[in-house]
């Protein structure tokens, strides 16, 4: 990373980035050598010490072949967005934080599939215990990406 200054290295304080975010990038390999790129919404599940990311969608489609074929995977989250703008200097910049990351997927089913939706509904209703239909469970896609690493930064507003 160039600006070290705006390095975030400790584990709560990335935690702390991710639960702000709303969307979650999801990188795939493609058939084609070029990246997949697809924003989705996430929870956030930790076992064992570890981070990782978890998702759902459709039971077929393209990213379910491209995660079948090839479990590797990037990730990329952004909050705290707010553009600066210093007329008198002629100058813009965006505070922003961030978290990427790499790791593998690996698609769920049982108990932990519904522990992971639990966790999906965490992330966008915190505390509040949301439900979500049991009918939904067989025609959902679950799946967690087990985060291998991952850097966070941030630019504080000026």
């Amino acid at each position: 990373m160039r600006r070290i200054d705006r390095e975030v290295t400790d584990s709560s304080e990335l935690l702390e980035i991710m639960r702000r975010c709303d969307v979650c990038r999801l990188a795939l390999n493609d058939d084609d050598g070029f990246p997949y790129v697809v924003a989705l919404n996430f929870g956030i599940c930790e076992r064992e010490g570890k981070i990782g990311l978890v998702f759902h969608s459709a039971l077929s489609g393209h990213k379910i072949d491209l995660m079948k074929s090839d479990s590797r995977a990037a990730f990329e989250m952004d909050c705290d967005h707010e553009l600066q703008y210093f007329e008198n200097k002629g100058y813009c910049t965006m505070s922003y934080a961030s978290v990427a990351g790499k790791g593998r997927i690996h698609m769920l089913t049982g108990d932990e599939k519904v522990a992971a939706l639990r966790q999906l509904m965490d992330q966008y209703h915190p505390a509040e215990h949301a439900y979500f239909s049991p009918a939904a469970i067989d025609r959902t896609a679950v799946y967690r990406l087990e985060i291998e690493s991952m850097t966070g930064k941030r630019k504080l507003p000026k």
